[in-house]
């Protein structure tokens, strides 16, 4: 009686399961990294190579904890809000080339800039941004 056996080893793999995963995970990985773009206006500032040579009549701080601050005179006077504007109004006069320097702390929100900022275009003042010096 004559047996034959029939169980050989294949050694043939397949990979067409594995190349079914390799693009899977491409496709997850290329879908998901376009969502992780930053949703930011592109603002093409410009620039400058000089300093301005005009002094500023008076200045208003604003500090990191939103306090307002106006030198009047030589004397730096704590304010409200809505009293900035009476302020620099009295400091100011009717000076037409009327500068204002405005002092913001680097954690300010833009909006309490922006804000003083329209102060200054209401009475039309030239206003001076700067950010305050670090470690103060």
């Amino acid at each position: 009686m004559a047996l034959k056996r029939r169980n050989k080893v294949d050694a043939s793999f397949s990979m067409s399961s594995m190349t079914d995963i390799v693009f899977l995970l491409l496709i997850f990985f290329m879908v998901t990294s376009t969502l992780i773009a930053p949703n930011a206006l592109k603002l093409l500032l410009p620039e400058s190579n000089n300093q301005t040579a005009a002094k500023p009549i008076t200045t208003v701080s604003i500090t990191k904890d939103l306090k307002y601050y106006v030198n009047t005179g030589g004397d730096v006077e704590r304010v409200a809000f809505h009293e900035i504007e009476p302020a620099l109004q009295s400091a100011v006069g009717d000076s037409p080339e009327a500068y204002v320097s405005l002092h913001a702390d680097k954690s300010v929100p833009i909006e309490q800039v922006v804000k003083v900022m329209n102060i200054a275009k209401r009475n039309k003042y030239k206003m001076i941004l700067a950010t305050a010096p670090e470690g103060r």
